[in-house]
């Protein structure tokens, strides 16, 4: 916007602009791991606001500049509130703000906490697909039945063509079941599992992405062998499980943050030997997928703020294109004569 207007996206255009876009999604993620893999990004790390006497509330700051074919800078600004699903709110809501390189004007401004779910699966179903070697297992363990697992159900279906069959576990049976209803609309088997070490044993491509603060999971000796297991929420897997998994990341100093499973690994550990490649590595060919076929695999992404940019780089283009969105004029003043 070089008349320094702002272009405003609603979450209700952001969702119909990304209707039936995934796969250029999935492509943006893969192609964005892959810029920051070759260094041609900037990514500070994340901020955390957290209020006094309050555990599970937060606002993250996410910073990041993309090179390569994407030439954006910008910021997530998210809130997570978990309690807000008891109020009938959603747990997340978020801001993106995207920058123009060349000025640092911010030209874009739009809801940021779909495009955050997006990236999310999309990050998970990449990653599937890569550890799995292009593979597919027929059945898929879901563990949480939230916003982020929808998505990444969804993903997943996508990426792995070969998969039939979900099996959902939450804590909250009545969510699993809301879940599962909803994978059946769109053509998918699904059914509840009561029990987490159902899913461990009947699956060898688990998600988790629940609100879990600290790890919860203390076995993982039921998984058939050579599993994947795609950590999305960071927090559920005791630090000594990943101690002997191969264990496969977005980049290492930001996941190694934060009382992160991986963070808690690397502290009982002493080092982050332990952390094999990152998987920009092996989307590039410089590791390859799996350590070998019988190692459980974990893939532990702690989120990026370059695939926020990636993916809400591609909503404002075909917003753009479509004429969505309300544009400010004059957003930003310019100087007096």
């Amino acid at each position: 916007m070089r008349d320094g207007s702002v272009l405003i996206l609603s979450g209700k255009e952001v969702g119909e602009i990304c209707a039936g876009r995934e796969l250029e999604i999935l492509e943006a993620v893969r192609a964005a791991y892959r810029a920051h893999g070759r260094g041609e990004s900037a990514l500070p790390h994340s901020t955390f606001l957290r209020f006094p006497d309050d555990e599970s509330n937060r606002i993250i700051a996410l910073p990041a500049y993309l090179g390569d074919a994407f030439a954006v800078a910008g910021v997530k600004w998210i809130a997570s509130f978990p309690g807000n699903v008891d109020r009938g709110m959603a747990r997340a809501s978020a801001l993106l703000v995207l920058n123009s390189t060349s000025n640092g004007r911010p030209e874009v401004v739009l809801e940021g906490s779909l495009v955050s779910a997006l990236r999310t699966a999309a990050s998970a179903a990449a990653a599937a697909h890569a550890l799995l070697g292009g593979g597919s297992p027929q059945v898929a363990g879901l563990v949480g039945a939230g916003v982020i697992q929808r998505q990444t159900a969804h993903f997943l279906a996508l990426a792995l063509p070969g998969l039939r069959r979900f099996l959902v576990h939450d804590l909250d049976a009545a969510r699993a079941r809301r879940l599962a209803d909803a994978l059946e609309q769109r053509g998918a088997r699904a059914e509840v599992a009561p029990a987490l070490g159902e899913v461990l044993a009947r699956c060898s491509l688990v998600s988790f992405a629940t609100t879990a603060l600290r790890p919860h999971v203390h076995d993982l000796s039921r998984c058939p062998a050579g599993a994947v297991i795609l950590h999305v929420s960071l927090r559920d897997l005791a630090p000594q499980l990943l101690l002997h998994a191969d264990n496969v990341v977005d980049d290492p100093d930001h996941v190694c943050r934060a009382e992160t499973s991986v963070h808690l690994a690397e502290r009982l550990a002493g080092n982050r030997d332990f952390i094999r490649c990152t998987l920009a590595d092996i989307l590039d060919g410089r590791a390859p997928a799996r350590r070998d076929a019988t190692s459980l695999a974990v893939f532990s992404p702690f989120g990026l703020g370059v695939l926020d940019l990636a993916v809400g780089q591609l909503v404002a283009r075909h917003a753009q294109a479509a004429g969505r969105g309300v544009v400010l004029p004059d957003f930003i003043p310019e100087p007096e004569d």
